[in-house]
């Protein structure tokens, strides 16, 4: 293969997956346009993953071009994190990757082990360059993990000093209702979360073994909120100006107030103009997971309504939640605010 045919120079071919039994990564071609139609980089988004092109790690490496200024945002899970990686794609400004499951196959790795720690940090730092190649000179690219890969981000940010982060999380109300209103798939999901982030030691509470079993999935998915919550709070100690943290109610209730401070931070170059255009645009009036409108009426329209008929339940675990975090010394409001 010519060095000019390699994927690991073209960053449409995609970082997907990286295979840690033999140390390769996996590339799926995803044009521009493609990323802006699909809310996550998962193999059921991306019919070509069916057909990777398999590169062994040291090639891939051997070829790739240098990375982009790398951004990240972090989040909670239902916040409107994936309406902002898309509100960032713009062409000469920044790229955006939603949720690369390469990373999600680290922390699988890692679960799996035993493997040692070195290893592990070695082969992120190599994947974190791969999803890093600039589309256009100038660009950086922002990358928003999924949230089972939020115990890697002290490493992520660690290993690169230049590095800037946003936290974003929803409301404890709103974490609650969305994960009510999505009934049985929402509660198997962040029972699924709540083991992962037990497994990394981020939900200790003194709770143990019956005591879980008899928490209901609310209750989890509260252990689950404040986990993350007590984590960011953490970050924000440990990286100081190099984090800032937003929630998903003032992001849709100023959007182009968020969008200029959150461009300051990671150093974008975005006028009021395009920002007005981005607010105005299909991220903040189209569903980022169906493609459908959706505009902010109808965001809070469905909040509203998923609290209400889920309130009982929301408003006593919410409380419930509220003393859990009092016990433990976890700010329900996270310091290093974006916006004042």
């Amino acid at each position: 293969m010519a060095e000019a045919d390699n994927p690991s120079r073209n960053p449409e071919w995609l970082a997907h997956r990286y295979d840690a039994v033999g140390d390769r990564f996996q590339f799926v071609r995803v044009p521009r346009e493609q990323h802006r139609a699909i809310p996550f980089l998962t193999d059921e988004n991306l019919p070509a993953a069916k057909s990777p092109f398999v590169l062994g790690r040291a090639a891939a490496l051997a070829a790739a071009i240098p990375p982009a200024p790398l951004r990240y945002i972090f989040h909670s899970a239902f916040c409107c994190s994936t309406l902002l990686v898309r509100a960032l794609d713009r062409e000469g400004v920044a790229m955006g990757l939603s949720e690369p499951v390469l990373l999600n196959d680290i922390v699988g790795w890692r679960h799996r082990g035993p493997v040692e720690g070195a290893r592990v940090a070695m082969v992120l730092d190599q994947g974190l360059n791969l999803l890093a190649r600039p589309w256009q000179p100038g660009e950086a690219v922002v990358i928003k993990p999924s949230n089972l890969v939020n115990p890697l981000a002290p490493a992520m940010l660690g290993m690169r000093p230049e590095t800037r982060a946003l936290l974003l999380h929803a409301p404890l109300e709103d974490f609650l209702g969305s994960i009510a209103r999505k009934g049985l798939w929402g509660r198997l999901w962040v029972r699924d979360l709540f083991v992962k982030l037990r497994r990394e030691g981020l939900l200790e509470f003194g709770l143990q073994g019956d005591e879980l079993l008899k928490l209901t999935d609310i209750q989890i998915a509260a252990l689950c909120w404040l986990g993350q919550q007590r984590q960011f709070a953490a970050l924000a100690g440990q990286f100081g100006d190099r984090i800032r943290t937003l929630d998903s109610e003032q992001l849709m209730a100023r959007p182009a107030d968020a969008l200029a401070a959150l461009a300051a931070h990671f150093t974008l170059a975005l006028s009021a103009a395009q920002i007005d255009e981005i607010v105005g645009g299909p991220a903040f009036t189209r569903n980022s997971k169906t493609g459908g409108s959706f505009t902010a009426d109808d965001r809070r329209a469905d909040r509203e309504l998923g609290l209400k008929t889920h309130a009982d339940e929301v408003q006593k675990v919410g409380i419930w939640a509220a003393e859990l975090a009092r016990t433990h010394a976890i700010a329900l409001e996270l310091p290093a605010p974006l916006l004042g």
